[in-house]
């Protein structure tokens, strides 16, 4: 079962986390909620969308994988947050998203020490879902630490 999260982690510790990815896609992560998910939203641009009108499956993937490690991040045994790398991710588009804003979810649903399990939706503005993901993630643990 995973550790209950900590206290809301800091804007700037979040912003110190950010990613080239996040500057060139646009998204914006929200890990503010008590109950330890990571969230990460994006306002569709047209920049965002493939050549059906709708947005890329690429960047859907990608928001469930940070919203994953995030909440996978939120979860380590110490406070603030700790490093992971994605094992796997299966994803599951249900609808397409084609303007507004989308948010993706992740939440950690079991593991252990070192590796975690994940579930996560991306929701549009209407609360429609788009996709979902079940993941599993590394935790990265500091050096000298068993």
């Amino acid at each position: 079962m995973p550790s209950a999260p900590h206290d809301p982690v800091p804007a700037a510790e979040v912003a110190r986390h950010g990613s080239g990815a996040q500057e060139l896609i646009g998204y914006r992560l929200d890990l503010s909620g008590a109950d330890g998910a990571g969230r990460v939203v994006l306002d569709i641009e047209p920049r965002h969308l493939n050549r059906n009108g709708t947005l890329h499956g690429g960047i859907v993937a990608m928001m469930l994988d940070v919203a994953s490690g995030f909440a996978v991040a939120r979860s380590a045994p110490t406070p603030g947050l700790g490093s992971t790398a994605t094992v796997s991710l299966s994803t599951h588009y249900v609808a397409p998203a084609r303007s507004g804003r989308v948010v993706a979810t992740g939440r950690v649903t079991g593991g252990g020490r070192t590796i975690a399990y994940t579930q996560a939706e991306l929701h549009d503005a209407e609360g429609a879902l788009c996709a979902s993901a079940a993941g599993v993630f590394r935790r990265i643990l500091p050096k000298g630490r068993p």
